[in-house]
């Protein structure tokens, strides 16, 4: 009987010195996430209606849209800062317009709009609309900065009741770095950062998390398994036994999430590709950044707190 061999992805006894680039790795993330931080002040996240507030009109024509036709009939109705840009395929067009001070200047505006739209481009319809208020969006943004917070707040609790101070640590540190890299992605980028961006930036800790707690589950098994080998060598062994997992876990997001990017469109496609971005940024963290901080805490103390008889 022909038995398939089970797949994988790197050998079951492979011997990667993942710690002899733990220099390079620290090294390499320090920049990414400073040039994030520059890149979060200069050029800026690209705000959405959710963060920034005002008006968002999407509106498909029946053939290629004219945005110079588009722009002149704006214009022309007297609607002030118009922002007009595609919007996904080149019959579909994003008009953003600022917050109005009220809701019956919001409904005559957007009536401006639809008739300045349809006298450019006749056939032309609006598909969406969407107003939110200066006061709501500063509120929703607040809300969304608590929520990373919190969950932040929370993965630590977690992991310093799960394992030792060292490990929450390494583990809150790295997710800050990634949580700076996909901020960094989204300036670079210009997706629109919105409430569905802090979605995908908590699912991005949330599977960070994961694949850094597997990866520790197994250190902390060989701590007490090998007792006299060193930290460095065990972090290593520790890394390359969960690597198959590590990785058959990071290609199964990726591949799922990867259909969503390229074909899922403009409601979609943001999510998708901050969150390919992330899975990949998530996973070489765990082995480039949270094991040789957890090294540097722990070689001269870790094992002895771990492996110490209890009086």
């Amino acid at each position: 009987m022909f038995i398939r061999p089970m797949f994988r992805i790197v050998r079951d006894d492979t011997k990667i010195n993942f710690m002899r680039g733990r220099h390079a790795g620290l090294i390499v993330s320090a920049i990414l996430s400073i040039a994030s931080i520059i890149l979060f002040f200069a050029p800026g996240l690209h705000y959405g209606i959710d963060f920034s507030g005002g008006i968002v009109m999407e509106v498909r024509t029946p053939a290629p849209a004219d945005f110079t036709k588009i722009r002149d009939a704006l214009a022309a109705a007297g609607i002030r800062e118009p922002g007009v840009q595609r919007f996904g395929e080149d019959i579909s067009v994003a008009i953003r317009l600022p917050t109005q001070p009220t809701e019956a200047a919001t409904q005559v505006i957007v009536s401006k709009v639809r008739a300045a739209v349809e006298a450019a481009q006749p056939g032309a319809r609006v598909v969406r609309t969407d107003a939110v208020g200066a006061s709501v969006s500063s509120e929703l943004f607040r809300d969304g900065m608590l929520a990373l917070s919190v969950s932040m707040l929370m993965i630590l609790v977690y992991i310093w009741f799960r394992f030792e101070w060292q490990f929450a640590v390494g583990a809150v540190v790295t997710l800050i770095l990634d949580v700076t890299k996909a901020i960094g992605f989204l300036a670079l980028t210009r997706i629109e950062f919105d409430l569905v961006m802090v979605g995908a930036i908590l699912t991005i800790i949330g599977y960070s998390t994961n694949d850094k707690v597997v990866v520790y589950d197994r250190m902390r098994e060989n701590l007490r398994k090998y007792k006299t080998m060193p930290l460095r060598e065990l972090i290593d062994l520790s890394i390359n036994e969960t690597l198959n997992r590590t990785l058959g876990t990071s290609m199964t997001v990726f591949l799922a999430s990867l259909p969503l990017a390229l074909f899922g469109g403009s409601a979609l496609s943001g999510f998708a590709w901050v969150m390919l971005f992330g899975i990949v940024v998530g996973t070489s963290s765990s082995i480039f950044i949270a094991a040789p901080i957890l090294l540097f805490l722990g070689e001269n103390r870790l094992r002895r707190d771990m492996v110490a008889p209890k009086p």
